[in-house]
């Protein structure tokens, strides 16, 4: 007995140590282990759902049983504006679907096909689309909560700061009830190559989050990983400055140990006891809600400091990061 124990520890702490290796190099074994479990859950998945006639334009939508007037949740993945699907981030949703709120995961075009930012406007059908038809399916088109990890993040901030993107279909900044961003680079420069085919048509004031901070902005979570060695933890706390001193509610989370993939596969069951990340999100949106429409909700004290990180993992090793 003592001996199968020993071992169970073993390969899971195998797994944890793996899962973000795995997950960056998009391993299909990753994927699997995290979205196993998510097959068994108490909600009901509508598949392949078009939002818009172009291509990769469609989502699925995570209802949980019974859900009546729920919080909706729409999610976007990460992958650098290059890769990914909403199939490998079925944890996701089960995740948000176990907490009682009604998840959509929808795909967005990405680059060589399109550049920016076409991918934004992609977002923005898919919200319209939550708005219009979420009370078919128990969600609540009131409370709209958009999110996103690392490239799906930096999507959710720019349609949560720059209306002009949701004011195209037809729709305004009240769509949005509050945002979460998982590893977001809001500070984005062009430090790959890949970047500026991307973005480098375009101004840095239209692509970089923390330019486009006012007092319009709805209530936002930060959570990041103090070991992300992809997206420096201090981008997390200089937008928590810029967010508070125009007066945004926010909610900020550094998560000791954790790295660039780690607060998005904490939602994951098998990875979520190691891990915060639904129990803040759930505590973020639920006081969102309480609060009302016309109120603010209040949140914790902002970001602690941290050091510079002088490399990027992709210009040498990365080094250890911790508090200030």
């Amino acid at each position: 007995m003592l001996y199968l124990l020993v071992l169970r520890r073993i390969v899971v702490i195998a797994i944890i140590l793996a899962v973000p290796t795995l997950i960056a190099n998009c391993s299909r074994v990753a994927y699997g282990v995290l979205n196993a479990p998510a097959y068994l859950g108490s909600y009901e998945r509508r598949a392949n759902i078009r939002y818009g006639e172009l291509p990769r334009q469609s989502l699925d939508v995570y209802v949980p049983n019974g859900a009546r007037n729920r919080p909706t949740v729409v999610f976007w993945y990460g992958g650098i504006w290059t890769k990914g699907t909403k199939e490998q981030y079925r944890f996701v949703g089960a995740a948000l679907a176990s907490a009682g709120y009604v998840a959509i995961l929808a795909d967005y075009r990405l680059y060589p096909s399109v550049r920016f930012p076409d991918f934004v406007d992609d977002g923005a059908l898919a919200v319209r689309w939550a708005r219009e038809h979420v009370s078919e399916m128990g969600g609540d088109p009131r409370s709209i909560f958009i999110m996103g990890h690392s490239a799906g993040a930096h999507l959710a901030a720019l349609l949560a700061l720059d209306e002009r993107y949701l004011k195209k279909v037809g729709g305004d900044a009240s769509w949005i009830r509050g945002w979460i961003a998982l590893s977001a680079p809001y500070e984005l420069e062009m430090r790959v190559k890949v970047l500026d085919f991307i973005f480098g048509a375009h101004s840095r004031a239209e692509w970089q989050p923390i330019q486009l901070v006012s007092s319009r902005a709805p209530p936002a979570l930060l959570i990041h990983g103090l070991d992300d060695n992809m997206v420096h933890p201090h981008e997390a706390v200089d937008f928590d400055e810029k967010l508070r001193a125009a007066g945004v509610p926010v909610d900020c989370r550094l998560y000791a140990g954790a790295g660039h993939t780690g607060p998005v596969t904490a939602l994951s069951l098998p990875m979520r006891p190691f891990g915060r990340t639904l129990t803040d999100v759930r505590r973020f949106i639920d006081l969102t809600v309480a609060a009302g429409v016309r109120s603010k909700p209040e949140f914790d004290a902002p970001c602690t400091s941290v050091k510079e990180r002088k490399t990027y993992y992709w210009e040498n090793p990365p080094r250890p990061l911790g508090p200030a």
